[in-house]
């Protein structure tokens, strides 16, 4: 049962987001008016949930229709079913529905998810310590992750390894799209690592690409995508 309140004063954190919102409202009532009755985004993003994530703003877009973002902790493109894992209906909405043709996987350091899995798998996370959504989430991510823990080189601390596993969540999750039949095969596949922790050489804030259509090569990347080298990074290849 909701707890009894005291005042019929508005939470103020409902309050700053009202004003919040009536300044986006300004500010983009005209920019709705090719998009108001159907959407052909150029991308879908799949962005861990993490809250200093900003999916639209790590990308500079501010023009609705352009980008069908989604998220969930972990940035996973799959989805437990009756049949099995399959692509997550959230991802394929716009590759199915709307011409989308550009998927973009959105890793991050210090990723939580990735973090809790990583515990899971070393032995440093109880069994059932977690609410049941939240077990059902590193569930869908341990048996993919699981491989990569065996992979780790030697010597790093515990944040490094995680932020490796996070280069190898978001290799993890191109290769569920690779495999999908649902996923259109013109479909271009990029995964990308944002960090706000200096891990990478670059601004905080910047995303790194380290895998296009299944190459993880950073070589072989910078070699093929000769227009935006300086973009691409990743901490370690397998």
């Amino acid at each position: 049962m909701y707890a009894a309140v005291d005042s019929l004063d508005m939470n103020q954190t409902v309050v700053d987001l009202l004003a919040g919102n009536a300044e986006h409202a300004r500010e983009f009532a005209s920019r709705f008016d090719a998009v108001q009755h159907g959407q052909q985004p150029e991308a879908v993003t799949v962005c861990c949930s993490d809250s200093r994530v900003l999916q639209d703003h790590a990308f500079g877009n501010d023009t609705p229709g352009r980008l069908f973002t989604c998220g969930n902790i972990g940035n996973r493109v799959v989805q437990r079913t009756g049949a099995g894992e399959v692509i997550s209906g959230d991802v394929l909405y716009p590759l199915a529905h709307a011409g989308t043709r550009t998927a973009v996987v959105v890793g991050h350091t210090g990723c939580g998810a990735v973090t809790a899995t990583y515990d899971a798998l070393t032995g440093n996370l109880d069994a059932g310590g977690e609410p049941p959504g939240i077990e059902h989430c590193v569930g869908l991510l341990a048996p993919h992750l699981e491989p990569g823990v065996d992979l780790l080189p030697e010597g790093l601390d515990d944040a490094a390894e995680v932020n490796h596993l996070v280069e190898y969540n978001v290799d993890r999750q191109i290769e569920h799209l690779l495999d999908s039949d649902d996923v259109p095969a013109d479909t271009d596949l990029i995964g990308v690592v944002y960090d706000f922790q200096d891990v990478y050489d670059g601004e905080r804030g910047e995303v790194h690409v380290i895998n296009v259509d299944g190459e993880r090569d950073p070589d072989a990347l910078r070699e093929a995508h000769a227009e935006v080298p300086a973009r691409i990074d990743r901490l370690w290849t397998y």
